[in-house]
């Protein structure tokens, strides 16, 4: 797979976009996207997602070197905005070891899911359908007799409507509809919203991104009826997207997320499709403001 979307320059200028104040290290052998996050009562953290980016062929001098000039950078820009702490979210176990020693502690809270489910989009259908659960192949052609279809389309509204059944429902909160507005507007990168539609009615909806040589599922929802929940609309979803993917020539599919205590029910779906399970490190945080960095974690133990 590629690097990251969460480390494009593009991604910056979307969390800009929506009001964060953002910062970028980048001397080619160490690249970071940072970002400000609010807490409450005026404080912030600064967030580095799915990075720093360490190129090890390009450091041809001291490597420790390197790796604490970067360390001096965001330090300095944590004191500078007054952030309590840095959490930064690697790809890689290598990049906690080479900056084991700066600090870092393992944090449990996690803004990017930590484990994933990634399809080869490289196999035929025929080796994806073979390898996938018998359930879910079975579910594809449910829907598929329901008379289920794909449509690719421009249409905010209609998602953010099934969007906002789906957090009801369901029991969580999304981001303000501007943001899904501006996510789906990226300057440089390709993502769009695609709906499962019956009788010309969109029942179920995603918004997915593709970069590289890589398309993520980021968000979906579902038309709460009861009567469409018969009709297995995420399956032909998912399978017409895993098909549109190999279409436009990209050799993965991204599940982005699963995790069996948060979230059961859709962790049991996506294993289902049989992809590679990858795990990333997950989170740590560099503490700054230390008297803070302790009342915020009694805070988040407490709330």
């Amino acid at each position: 797979m590629s690097k990251s979307f969460l480390q494009t320059k593009e991604w910056l200028n979307f969390q800009r976009s929506i009001g964060r104040p953002t910062f970028r290290y980048d001397n080619e052998k160490v690249i970071a996207n940072i970002i400000q996050h609010d807490l409450p009562f005026g404080m912030n953290y600064l967030y580095i997602p799915h990075g720093p980016e360490i190129h090890l062929d390009k450091i041809t001098g001291g490597l420790k070197n390197e790796l604490e000039h970067f360390i001096a950078y965001i330090k300095n820009i944590a004191k500078e905005q007054k952030s309590i702490f840095i959490k930064i979210e690697p790809l890689q176990d290598s990049t906690i070891e080479l900056l084991y020693g700066a600090g870092l502690k393992k944090s449990a809270k996690e803004i990017q899911p930590h484990r994933s489910v990634i399809i080869d989009l490289e196999k035929s259908e025929d080796e994806l359908l073979t390898e996938m659960h018998h359930k879910t192949r079975y579910n594809i052609k449910v829907a598929e007799r329901n008379g289920l279809k794909l449509v690719v389309r421009k249409d905010l509204d209609t998602f953010w409507k099934l969007l906002k059944q789906t957090a009801k429902k369901d029991n969580f909160f999304t981001h303000p509809k501007e943001y899904y507005n501006k996510l789906c507007n990226i300057p440089g990168l390709m993502a769009e919203t695609v709906f499962v539609e019956h009788d010309g009615r969109s029942i179920a909806g995603a918004i997915w991104l593709a970069y590289g040589d890589t398309a993520y599922y980021l968000h979906g929802a579902m038309d709460r009826d009861p009567k469409y929940k018969p009709m297995m609309a995420p399956y032909l979803l998912h399978w017409e997207m895993i098909k549109l993917a190999k279409q436009y020539n990209m050799k993965h599919y991204d599940f982005w997320g699963i995790d069996a205590k948060k979230w059961p029910g859709v962790t049991r779906f996506k294993l289902g499709w049989a992809g590679r399970q990858i795990e990333y490190p997950g989170a740590f945080d560099l503490p700054i403001r230390r008297f803070w960095f302790v009342v915020y974690k009694i805070f988040r133990k407490i709330f």
